[in-house]
């Protein structure tokens, strides 16, 4: 069988029509399932995206004691969760967020629940945003309340 020339340019014409059509199609697919998904990321309620910062607590003054803090904010406060291992049993720990690095603190921002066999659970009336527009702060536990000069664990807050 012998094709013609205008049999063989209307066979390509049409298989670019096809060709082009598809991927039309295809990218009109894409783009409107791309566009709902952006869409639905931007209805999120604030409530349902939370925000959260890890910091780590180095042991200071030979303690054993070492851990860390985990503040998460939610509706506009943050909660600041300590996990401390190393700790003396049934003693209550000052916590504090201080203002200025580990090991050489300066005064106490935020006061935070005593730290008792390791753990302490505070809500700050703060979000994560305004914690980091007063840093360099520093997440610092005290032996005791009667030691209360002397550190046992210490950790910066991070600007990321």
């Amino acid at each position: 069988m012998k094709w013609s020339t205008t049999t063989i340019v209307t066979a390509l014409i049409v298989t670019l029509v096809v060709l082009y059509g598809g991927y039309g199609l295809i990218r009109h697919f894409n783009k409107a399932s791309t566009q709902q998904v952006t869409s639905q990321q931007q209805t999120a309620s604030p409530a349902a995206m939370t925000n959260e910062m890890t910091v780590n607590l180095a042991e200071e003054n030979k303690s054993g004691e070492s851990g860390t803090a985990i503040l998460k904010e939610e509706n506009g406060k943050t909660t600041v969760t300590l996990t401390l291992t190393g700790f003396t049993k049934d003693v209550a720990q000052p916590a504090h967020i201080h203002i200025g690095v580990c090991p050489g603190v300066g005064a106490v921002k935020y006061p935070l629940t005593n730290v008792v066999n390791g753990s302490s659970v505070t809500t700050l009336s703060a979000t994560l945003a305004e914690l980091k527009q007063n840093l360099p702060l520093a997440i610092n536990v005290h032996k005791s309340v009667t030691e209360v000069t002397n550190y046992t664990a210490c950790g910066g807050l991070s600007s990321k």
